[in-house]
């Protein structure tokens, strides 16, 4: 059966936006510091129709940037998921996006393994894409961990300008995923 949400974390736990999640939306994409390198800031109008699109995807294509939380307590994080690229190529769309609280923990990074392996392992597909305002190098050094390649600079129309692009491929991955666990069982 195939899983609907990525696999939990040590940390985290995912699970499908409802259209009751206007007040997560906004405590995540109404709030300036998250969205200052996304295109925001956005007001509640804009948020609802973030969470309207991910309700779409879902819809359309059973993935979405789905909400993530503590395991511990259940706070809202943040979310961490997937979009079409070009879904006929077998190519989706990696972001995530954190809650300012909750940055600098590796949150981002661990729940974006959980959709990676998501992504190839349930959904099957061939290549992940992903992209990064110039000046985040946060997420810069997320995406280099996780095993993507630089590719390209793209022209992102929210911000109007060239973000750096990165490409994950499956054959990659499943050797990133072999080279960490032979690292990890040698010490």
């Amino acid at each position: 059966m195939l899983r609907r949400v990525p696999e939990p974390t040590a940390r985290l736990f995912f699970r499908t936006w409802r259209s009751g999640d206007l007040p997560l939306a906004i405590g995540l994409w109404g709030d300036a510091r998250v969205t200052a390198l996304i295109g925001g800031p956005f007001d509640d109008a804009q948020v609802r129709s973030r969470l309207d699109a991910e309700l779409a995807t879902e819809r359309e294509h059973g993935f979405q940037y789905w909400p993530v939380f503590l395991s511990t307590s259940g706070e809202h994080v943040g979310c961490c998921g997937l979009r079409p690229r070009d879904v006929a190529q077998g190519v989706l769309e990696l972001g995530f996006h954190l809650r300012a609280s909750h940055w600098g923990h590796g949150l981002a990074r661990e729940a974006a393994r959980s959709v990676i392996k998501h992504a190839f392992d349930d959904l099957e597909v061939r290549a992940l894409f992903a992209g990064h305002h110039p000046g985040n190098t946060a997420s810069r050094r997320t995406l280099e961990r996780l095993g993507f390649r630089y590719t390209h600079d793209e022209l992102y129309p929210a911000t109007g300008l060239l973000h750096r692009s990165y490409v994950l491929t499956s054959s990659d991955f499943r050797r990133w995923i072999d080279a960490h666990r032979a690292v990890h069982d040698r010490g």
